[in-house]
This record gives structure tokens, sequence and C-alpha cells, in this order.
């Protein structure tokens, strides 16, 4: 019988980085599980990969601020690179509504310690990306520090420095069961064999309230399908061109390779596993991107090319880390909401603190714990792509 000090149950980027940190804190004996053939081909695999300090509420600004100089000095200490790039968020806000929005945040996030955001006038926005359209454009806001990682460079580093750690992977293994006693969590059964452990930890992404079920907890994060469309080669931006965001119509664009990336979050989506792309998302995100980008009416783009991913979406949009209500042993890493991939350094060493010392050290996270819905302590994150 296999026996572990930590199973984690999900090897994507988050599971990665919670291994990597328990390898860290001297936790050596530990087991990733994971369903597929290859990590990566749930969540991580499927993001955009956008990394921000501009959010609405302190934790998740927080968050950032540990996560995104962990990116940067990624290399030095994981050993791997993580392809991080400062080329900066720019918000476009047209309506003084957006506009407050964005003051807004703008002093939370500076009081907090956030140097790198500024609020910038139309004007500085059209010097920045002089193809942006700003003649209905009131202002916006930029953080330079503000970029792009790649999620499966950071996910391999994770777990490459973990295993050298001494954690171990399953591939091709689901998980089948949580086996409990008087005592909370006794072992996980899995289609290699029963493993005897204490401590679990779901970051099984989208798939989450299926193995909280097995432990009889119920976890509120459900699937929602994201789209992403890439494009043909495009000279037509600036090289260092930020992630673009048009408040006005939730459209995104950042630079990928020679060409772009688009997204839109399209709120006519329902929860569920559906990951076919709509071809027609196609013509609905080049109508948006033409709207704030008028040289995009040239962008070449290959159905066949584009594809979909999933959230976990929580109720309020935030995550759901720390230990299960109830259940001692069960720990959560989960319900990121589409920023799990931004947040993994930050989620991974939360988890392990929370593991190993009973409560997390670097952030105080006790706001992300999952008692917050019953208790009525939601978080209201707005900045949700």
């Amino acid at each position: 019988m296999k026996t572990a000090d930590v199973v984690i149950i999900g090897a994507g980027i988050v599971g990665s980085s919670v291994a990597f940190h328990l390898t860290e804190l001297g936790c050596r004996n530990v087991l990733l599980i994971e369903r597929e053939q290859y990590q990566g081909q749930g969540s991580t695999g499927k993001s955009m990969g956008g990394v921000r300090a501009q959010f609405a509420t302190p934790v998740n600004i927080q968050m950032s601020m540990f996560s995104i100089p962990f990116f940067a000095e990624f290399e030095e200490r994981v050993g791997m690179p993580s392809g991080y790039k400062n080329h900066g968020y720019l918000f476009v806000a047209n309506n003084e509504p957006h506009m407050r929005y964005l003051r807004t945040n703008f002093a939370l996030q500076t009081k907090l310690g956030l140097k790198q955001v500024e609020l910038l006038d139309a004007q500085q926005i059209a010097k920045m990306v002089p193809q942006i359209r700003v003649d209905d454009v009131l202002g916006g806001s930029f953080c330079q520090s503000d970029g792009f990682v790649d999620p499966h460079l950071v996910m391999t580093g994770f777990y490459e420095k973990a295993k050298l750690a001494g954690a171990e992977l399953w591939r091709s293994t689901e998980v089948t069961g949580i086996q409990t006693d008087a005592q909370g969590v006794c072992g996980v059964e899995t289609t290699n064999g029963f493993v005897a452990t204490r401590n679990v930890v779901n970051a099984a992404g989208p798939w989450a309230a299926g193995i909280a079920k097995m432990a009889g907890v119920d976890l509120p994060v459900h699937p929602l399908r994201r789209m992403l469309v890439p494009t043909e080669p495009f000279a037509g931006i600036p090289e260092r061109c930020p992630m673009v965001v048009d408040m006005a119509t939730g459209f995104h664009f950042r630079p990928e390779g020679l060409g772009l990336l688009l997204a839109y979050a399209h709120d006519d989506e329902k929860p569920g596993f559906h990951t076919n792309f709509d071809h027609d998302f196609v013509e609905k995100v080049l109508d948006r991107a033409i709207t704030r980008v008028p040289s995009f009416e040239n962008l070449a783009v290959n159905p066949k090319r584009g594809w979909a991913g999933l959230y976990e979406v929580s109720p309020d949009h935030h995550a759901i880390i720390g230990p299960a209500p109830g259940m001692k042993g069960l720990f959560f890493a989960n319900g990121f909401s589409g920023h799990g991939v931004m947040h993994s350094p930050a989620t991974g060493l939360l988890t392990a603190e929370w593991v190993l010392h009973g409560e997390p050290r670097i952030i105080d996270a006790h706001s992300l714990r999952m008692e917050r819905f019953a208790e009525g302590r939601t978080l209201d994150e707005t900045a949700v792509l």
C-alpha cells in the first residue's frame, strides 16, 4: 500500500505549485495525482497566461503582489524560465462610472503598496497604443509590472523542482474515492491503487466539486467555458503592446508570437463541461475588436486554430483556499474564476502553509476560506475577465 504525507489531486499549475512549496517547506513525501496522460491538459494549457495586480479587493491585489515578483525571479528560484513579460495591462474606459471604478481601484492598489500602477488620460493611451480609437475614451489605468507568463513553463518548473525534492507524480490516474474515519481524511482510492494519507489537497480545477463530494463536502465551484482566438501574424501593433482591456465590451487582446490573442467574456455562457470551440465566436470577438482598434479589420483569423478552456468559478469570483469545514485533512485550492495561473505562486505557498502550519503566513488569506459563504462574508471582485 502506498503512503504519502500529502496527496494533491490535480497536477496542473496550481497542484504543481502546491507540491513545490510543500517540498520547499520540508515536506518530501508528496504525491501528485493527474487524471490525464500529460500535465496541463486541463485549464492550465488553455489559459491566456495574463498576470495582473489591477484587482478590486485587497486579497487579490496582495496575491498578485506576491506572485508577479515570483514570476520575475522564477528562473533563479525554480531553475526554469516562466516566460514572464512585463508588457503591462491597460484598462480603457469610455464612461464616467468605469473611470470612477478605476480611480477607486487605483486608490486601493496604491494604498497596498502597488507602485507601478498609474491613471492615464486618452492622449496617454493613444501614445502607448496608437492603434486604439480614443475619440470616446475618458481615460484608463496601466500597470507596467502586469503582463503575461507561459503557463506550461511555470507548471513544468514547479513540478520538476518538486520532483527533485522527492515529490512523485502518478499520470493517467483517476481518483475514485476519498476515505475518511473519525479523525478525518485517511486515504485516497485511485485506479492505480489505494494511497494512505491524512492530508489531501483538492487542486482539480473545474472538476473540484466532484472531488470534494467524494469526502462528503459541497464545494461551490462550477465549470464555465471561455474561448480564445489566435490570429495570424499581424505587424500593426507595437512590439511591447500591453494586454488591452476595453471595459465597454469586455474585449481584450495581447500579443502572442507574431500575432495576437483575442477574447471577451460572453455573458450568455451557461455552466458546464463544454470545451468545444464555437466558430460563431470569431465573428463576435472581431466585431468588438474592430470597434476599439479599427485596423483589426485587417486581422486574418483561422477559426480552426481557436480553442476553449474551462474557468472554475466560485460564487464571488474569488479563490477558495484552506481547510474544508468539518473535514480534517481536506484542503481546497480551487475556484479561481480565471485567476489560477496568475495567482499560482501565492496559492501554492498559502496552501502549503495551511497543510503544514495550520494557517497562512505570507498573506492574511483567512477571507478565502469556504466558511465565508455560510457566514455571509462573500467578497466582491468585479475585475473579472
